[in-house]
């Protein structure tokens, strides 16, 4: 992983919690915009890579193009914009060595609690640093963990679930080298798991439903795109990228803004995108393609090449839009009366929400309950001083939103740094009556099921949910930086 030198210094400027890729980018930036700073990353497991490094089911793949979910300071460069796991796990590693982040990282230092303490204006974290708890000390924190817990799947209520006598299997912890050759397979759920799954268990399986009980948009969209390639042949490395990178920022996010305006329009356009690929194909639209939403209400999956539709017309795979009545020792039973044998059931339910990667947070020892604040522009927790959570995007890719959070984090230590400032904490008014919402603002159900676990946006300014990555941009680095936020001098150093 790099460099076998690391950094090994208790007391730090910043503390970056999760070495995956919001880990590593805000690396880079607090290296490059705060040159003078002493960081560390913590990561729990022993790996860089977060997410692409846990999850190891067939075919796992981006489901956003990587020319936005790369990163801006070093572009992806291939010509394929979805790409597999291990080619993004490479991606990440490289990134990191390339820029000597590899050698700031603790692997396998898991964080067990944070204490903020106002007298001496600092975090005190508690560390299992394999198998040994240590302690250290940091001006600000990032946590960089994502929204899901690493350990533990989103419990799914299936009825009679323990009468089945085969393999039951969840996505997240995927046995290493399972051959599943021959096997009869029932993959349960309808989004990007699930619809990533199918083509790739139906090359080996003698057979693969997926029973969902509500149906998702699915859109077939190109590997490789030709225009990016044009563009990169003909003009300038740099420029060519610059311009490819813009292009998938500015048309993914035209097209999200065309679904929520004209749903009806959006969903003939999909539905039509959907006909085509199904051609005679045994499987028919209604219900399997007729979700009860509008499109971008839950997120809109892509499967590159039609990969999926293609699957269905191997005679080996189908779909089932029903409601499970009971799991027996051999199968599935649905409300409808069909019987579905089965050898192995895949649970592709969603993942179980969780922020700060499970840790305890704690302000002068008082506990913090996430779910009963606000968050500052997406980024700072109501009363939770210099501290910032990294939460991309659910209508584009994650990265845009983990830079977006890491620019402004930079841009806010400059000020303080500036204005001789130890602390900047993010206060509500008592005055304003804010309306809660959801901080991440889709439907999908382990999203909901989460509402009381995760933090609340706002309907006003600056507690207002984050809406696109072009106006976040700006705001980091020209929005303003005192509207909600509390500043205090540094400390008086006594001797």
């Amino acid at each position: 992983m790099g460099s076998i030198e690391r950094d090994t210094r208790v007391d730090l400027d910043v503390i970056i919690i999760g070495a995956g890729i919001s880990g590593i980018n805000a690396g880079y930036r607090v290296q490059t915009e705060l040159p003078g700073y002493q960081y560390t990353i913590l990561e729990a497991r022993g790996a860089i890579g977060g997410t692409w490094d846990l999850f190891r089911y067939p075919g796992i793949r981006s489901d956003s193009d990587l020319h936005t979910f790369g990163f801006p300071w070093r572009p992806w460069s291939k010509a394929n914009s979805i790409a597999d796991g291990p080619s993004i796990r490479k991606y990440i590693r490289e990134s990191a060595e390339v820029n000597g982040i590899d050698r700031k990282i603790r692997f396998h230092n898991k964080l067990l609690s944070a204490d903020w303490s106002t007298s001496t204006q600092r975090w005190t974290l508690s560390v299992n640093a394999d198998g040994e708890k240590t302690h250290l000390s940091a001006r600000f924190v990032i946590f960089s963990t994502g929204y899901y817990d690493y350990n533990t799947p989103l419990k799914a209520s299936i009825p009679g679930i323990d009468n089945f006598q085969g393999e039951t299997i969840h996505p997240q912890f995927w046995p290493k080298d399972y051959d599943y050759t021959g096997k009869k397979m029932i993959i349960i759920g309808s989004g990007a798991t699930a619809i990533t799954l199918l083509p790739n268990l139906a090359e080996k399986a003698a057979h693969v439903t997926v029973l969902q009980r509500s149906p998702s948009y699915i859109m077939a969209i190109p590997a490789v795109d030709p225009t990016a390639n044009f563009i990169r042949k003909w003009l300038p490395t740099w420029f060519g990228h610059t311009i490819v990178r813009w292009k998938f920022l500015i048309l993914p996010f035209i097209f999200f803004k065309f679904c929520r305006a004209f749903p009806n329009a959006a969903r003939k356009v999909i539905q039509d995108n959907t006909k085509k690929q199904l051609g005679n194909c045994n499987v028919p639209l209604d219900p399997n393609f007729k979700p009860s939403y509008n499109p971008w209400e839950q997120r809109l999956c892509v499967c590159p090449d039609g990969d999926f539709f293609k699957a269905l017309h191997r005679g080996n795979a189908d779909m089932v839009t029903d409601t499970i009545k009971t799991v027996t020792a051999n199968g599935i039973q649905t409300d409808s009366g069909k019987s579905i044998d089965a050898d192995v059931i895949i649970t592709a339910t969603g993942l179980k929400m969780q922020l700060a990667g499970g840790s305890k947070i704690t302000v002068d020892s008082k506990p913090i309950d996430v779910s009963t604040k606000y968050v500052w522009k997406g980024v700072m927790l109501q009363d939770v001083p210099n501290a910032a959570i990294v939460v991309g995007y659910t209508n584009a890719s994650w990265t845009l939103g983990a830079d977006a959070t890491a620019r402004l984090v930079c841009r806010l230590l400059k000020k303080m740094d500036q204005g001789r400032e130890g602390v900047v904490v993010a206060t509500l008014d008592p005055r304003l009556k804010l309306n809660p919402s959801p901080m991440v603002n889709l439907s999908s159900t382990y999203i909901e099921k989460a509402k009381g676990e995760m933090p609340k946006s706002g309907d006003v300014a600056p507690w207002k949910p984050r809406s696109n990555y072009l106006t976040d941009y700006w705001v980091a680095g020209y929005g303003n930086l005192t509207n909600g936020l509390k500043f205090s001098k540094i400390l008086k150093k006594v001797n």
